[in-house]
């Protein structure tokens, strides 16, 4: 038989929109916030209450942002959060929340979370932060609704990325099948990378859109988000998913599936 996580229940019929923590708005997450706002308008259309997203970025908008990720021209300067937020609303007529911030600050006691937090960043030292503070969530808000469910990571480097779901609960109760084996656990990023023994360099930021190039190619951001988004919308849709990820692979067009 094979492996299956079923979606924790309360994502599939909540009393209130589902709460969404997006971390970092660049590249990868400029474009997982537009498909999120796509994504609540299809749940509401399913008679769901759809999703309630906030987003958590301190950098502002430069030239050489523009082409690579969502932004223009008359953009330049301002927040990435602000700005992203400020046009889904008006576009989609949502109440989302910009917090032109990092996630969680340096006295992250007694700070709220959210049902599902989807991490965008350049850097390892912010996953290991976040790590430390779902654990301190965890112990003390088990039973709370508004406690973190998923923590759902992009990571990319300049043609291959990979996505990756995990539970932050230690367990999310599952129904007895006898067509599948029921997995109430998936390892989340930092359970499955050893990111002590990964020395992070800091590339700085990019001056103009060709030097961004170099790094990151055009569309991989795009592709991941596009995947990593269709595999939680199947989790809400489905209610189950064989997959906890993928691996993805530009320069080769291969997809590697990453089972529960």
């Amino acid at each position: 038989m094979k492996k299956m996580h079923f979606t924790d229940r309360y994502l599939l019929n909540p009393r209130h929109p589902v709460t969404v923590f997006v971390i970092g708005a660049g590249g990868t997450g400029s474009q997982v916030i537009t498909n999120l706002a796509r994504m609540s308008m299809a749940l509401q259309a399913l008679d769901h209450p759809g999703l309630h997203v906030t987003v958590f970025d301190p950098d502002t908008v430069s030239q050489a942002n523009i082409g690579r990720q969502l932004f223009s021209e008359t953009e330049l300067g301002l927040n990435k959060a602000v700005s992203l937020v400020t046009r889904i609303n008006r576009f989609f007529g949502y109440a989302w929340t910009a917090e032109p911030q990092c996630f969680p600050t340096r006295n992250f006691s007694g700070e709220s979370t959210a049902n599902i937090i989807i991490t965008c960043t350049d850097n390892i030292r912010s996953r290991l932060t976040l790590w430390k503070f779902l654990k301190k969530v965890r112990k003390e808000n088990f039973s709370d609704h508004s406690a973190p469910i998923y923590w759902m990571d992009f990571g990319n480097s300049q043609t291959k990325g990979q996505v990756i779901i995990g539970t932050v609960r230690e367990k999310v109760l599952q129904p007895s099948s006898q067509e599948y084996i029921p997995m109430p656990k998936m390892n989340v990023i930092t359970e499955e990378v050893d990111y002590a023994k990964i020395k992070e360099k800091e590339s700085g930021p990019s001056c103009s859109l060709a030097e961004a190039l170099e790094k990151q190619d055009l569309f991989i951001n795009s592709t991941l988000a596009h995947i990593g988004c269709d595999l939680l919308w199947k989790m809400f849709k489905e209610g189950k998913t064989l997959y906890r990820g993928v691996y993805v692979n530009l320069d080769t067009l291969k997809m590697t599936a990453i089972p529960v």
